[in-house]
């Protein structure tokens, strides 16, 4: 029998009471940046900070009392680890996770704090999957697969269940894509309540696993995305085909998007939201035509985010926008004229975060150094103004290329 409203429901009527009935809110800020009606459903409240608690939680209330005896084993970059070790250890059943070995430190922590016991196996979820499946067939556990399952799926379109008993009107409901479980439960159950409504997937350019496996071709992935969480390479075999029945778009987004979207979110929402939470919000950035005038939901799916990671992004953030600014200057090597150079910056108001200067590696004059110097601006606009005055004063303000060309330097 195909999966069904019906089992979603009865998944929502199961875990009712045990996850957290998150907030469904309209950014008003965010819809007037995008031009359309912005509604957010932030699952990174759950108790694990992430949605991957209602899938794994209905997973386990089916269990027969012979699976919970023997225990359970998942594989996971980390949000259904984090979700199965909690329910199981609610529930009293042992759980064994098998996570990749390049798997976030905060994850790893959480997941055998909530009582697990862990293994660092494989590159990628796949392989963390391949040594899961084998110790389940040697121990007799039941594996908890963390999307290729109807129960996971059932559970998991719980989340448009509360979204449209919220907001029945919706027009789009803008769905991050990794092996498709999400998007599987949360199609079936739009598709059921609101047939009109359109949803839309999102992959990470660097893993567009069920866009290549949907349209028959080789599955080519990289190597690395900040959103971990959606970097699958092998898409599910149930979600597969209800990806391709229910679903009327994928999109792919990029690194850079979805780290702008990380920083919006912290910044506007003053919420915290790991890669994969924040693609779909990429999407829409990238693409604000597509959804302008209509009312979207998205889902926050989590906000599992490893701290030096999070800090990364905001500070490549605030260089994108400008908010935090390198430019190297070169100036007389006399006493007095670094002194000068601050005093000018002090002037326009920009806050020197840090100096560098040398006099080896430049092709100045040798009477003049070369100074590298950081500081903080309100913006594009207010930078622009700095560097105009710094000329005004006769300064060679420069500023460094992009990353991709090293050692090379473009005037502003």
């Amino acid at each position: 029998m195909a999966l069904n409203i019906d089992d979603i429901r009865k998944a929502g009527e199961r875990i009712d009471g045990s996850v957290v009935r998150t907030p469904c809110l309209q950014s008003r800020t965010l819809s007037e940046l995008v031009g359309c009606e912005l509604i957010l459903k932030f699952e990174n409240q759950q108790f694990t900070a992430s949605f991957k608690e209602r899938g794994a939680l209905n997973c386990l209330l089916s269990l027969t009392p012979t699976e919970r005896e023997a225990g359970v084993i998942a594989m996971s970059a980390g949000n259904h680890a984090q979700a199965v070790a909690y329910h199981a250890a609610r529930l009293g059943i042992r759980a064994t996770i098998v996570m990749p070995g390049d798997t976030p430190n905060v994850k790893v922590h959480n997941t055998r704090a909530l009582g697990a016991e862990v293994l660092l196996q494989g590159d990628g979820v796949a392989e963390a999957g391949a040594v899961a499946r084998q110790l389940a067939a040697d121990k007799g556990y039941t594996l908890i697969h963390p999307y290729d399952d109807e129960r996971i799926i059932a559970g998991q379109g719980t989340v448009a269940l509360e979204m449209l008993a919220d907001w029945p009107d919706l027009d789009m409901l803008v769905v991050p894509v990794g092996g498709g479980g999400l998007i599987s439960g949360n199609a079936i159950a739009a598709s059921a309540l609101a047939p009109d409504i359109e949803v839309l997937g999102v992959q990470t350019q660097r893993f567009p696993a069920m866009q290549q496996a949907l349209a028959g071709e080789e599955i080519v992935c990289g190597s690395a995305t900040i959103a971990e969480g959606i970097a699958i390479k092998e898409p599910g075999h149930h979600t597969l085909p209800l990806v391709r029945q229910y679903v009327a778009d994928l999109v792919q987004v990029d690194e850079a998007g979805i780290e702008q979207a990380i920083l919006m979110l912290l910044e506007i929402e003053k919420t915290v939201v790991e890669g994969a939470g924040a693609a779909a919000l990429a999407a829409i950035l990238a693409d604000p035509e597509r959804f302008r005038g209509k009312r979207v939901g998205m889902i926050v799916t989590g906000g599992n985010i490893d701290l030096l990671r999070l800090s990364s992004a905001i500070q490549r953030g605030l260089a994108r926008t400008d908010r935090v600014v390198r430019v190297r200057v070169g100036i007389p090597d006399d006493p007095g004229a670094l002194a000068d150079l601050t005093r000018r910056l002090a002037d326009e108001n920009a806050n020197v975060i840090q100096i560098a200067h040398q006099r080896a590696f430049t092709d100045l004059s040798l009477r003049s150094v070369e100074v590298e110097v950081t500081y903080e601006t309100l913006g594009g606009d207010h930078n622009r103004r700095i560097i105009q005055a710094l000329c005004d004063a006769g300064y060679d303000a420069m500023v460094p290329v992009a990353e991709q060309h090293p050692g090379e330097r473009e005037p502003v």
